[in-house]
């Protein structure tokens, strides 16, 4: 959706229109799971984030002012709430790079020649699960940063703005994170440094599945046909936002269910019975 329609449907928003709040909100839902995924590292996790930044984009929607485009707003509302908001599943494992490295170098298992398809896809898996613990080894304030900045692409005058501080402060966020994780697939990620690092995705699947982090039953009918695109996109990935922006980023259809579910429960003042419906 362009600028102008959303400043639009945002201002009929404003006005109680029922149906222009449903949009906004859906227009903005992607955005806000793909930083509460990214942030939180766990698909449960960032749905409930998800909806809880919504519920409060819909209670705050009437003192949106204009003073920073709509989705930059949006972004400030979801890092002061994930920055606030209780330590995810993977939060809570307290990952550093030195512990991760150590995990990353036991389990290797080496991949058959005549290995099942199905495993081409689990390595897709492994290798999302990878990249978002990647992401919490830098604590919440730099790893915001980096998403922002890697991800989103946003200016250091909208980042600093999202994170509430200064722009050198911001960018000094920024480039540390940078390096951090630069330096540690460089030297761990058979993706990004496939002649160095000895781990690779493929190599994992068997102590992932061990360990239950990916579900074999993941590689049934109806997904195999994705499994050409995945090897494909995972033998062209040798950098780090290559990486991140592999992570899917669309909210299951299951956020859709919640917004019109909270929309009809008569809880927010916005939308009177009399709301306009176009």
């Amino acid at each position: 959706m362009s600028a102008p329609d959303l400043t639009e449907l945002v201002a009929r928003a404003q006005r109680g229109d029922a149906t222009a709040v449903e949009d906004v909100l859906m227009a903005v839902r992607d955005r806000v799971y793909q930083l509460a995924l990214r942030m939180t590292a766990n698909r449960d996790d960032a749905l409930d984030a998800t909806q809880e930044v919504l519920v409060k984009v819909l209670t705050r929607l009437s003192t949106y002012s204009g003073e920073a485009a709509f989705t930059t707003w949006v972004h400030r509302i979801t890092v002061n709430h994930l920055l606030d908001r209780k330590r995810s599943a993977v939060e809570r494992f307290e990952l550093t790079f030195g512990t991760f490295a150590d995990d990353l170098a036991t389990g290797l298992s080496p991949v058959a020649p005549d290995a099942a398809p199905e495993s081409d896809l689990l390595a897709r898996e492994v290798k999302h699960g990878c990249t978002l613990a990647l992401l919490t080894c830098l604590d919440r304030e730099h790893r915001v940063a980096y998403i922002l900045g890697e991800v989103f692409g946003v200016s250091s005058t909208e980042g600093a703005w999202i994170c509430g501080t200064t722009e050198a402060a911001y960018r000094k966020r920024l480039s540390r994170a940078r390096a951090d994780v630069r330096a540690f697939v460089s030297e761990h990620c058979g993706l990004v440094a496939p002649a160095r690092a000895r781990c690779h995705c493929r190599k994992r699947v068997a102590a992932a599945v061990a360990l239950g982090r990916v579900d074999p039953a993941v590689a049934d009918d109806a997904t195999r046909s994705e499994i050409r695109a995945a090897v494909a996109e995972m033998e062209t990935l040798y950098d780090v936002a290559g990486l991140l922006r592999t992570v899917p980023d669309h909210a299951p259809g299951e956020v859709a269910a919640r917004i019109r579910s909270l929309l009809g429960s008569g809880r927010f003042p916005l939308l009177s019975p009399r709301s306009p419906r176009p």
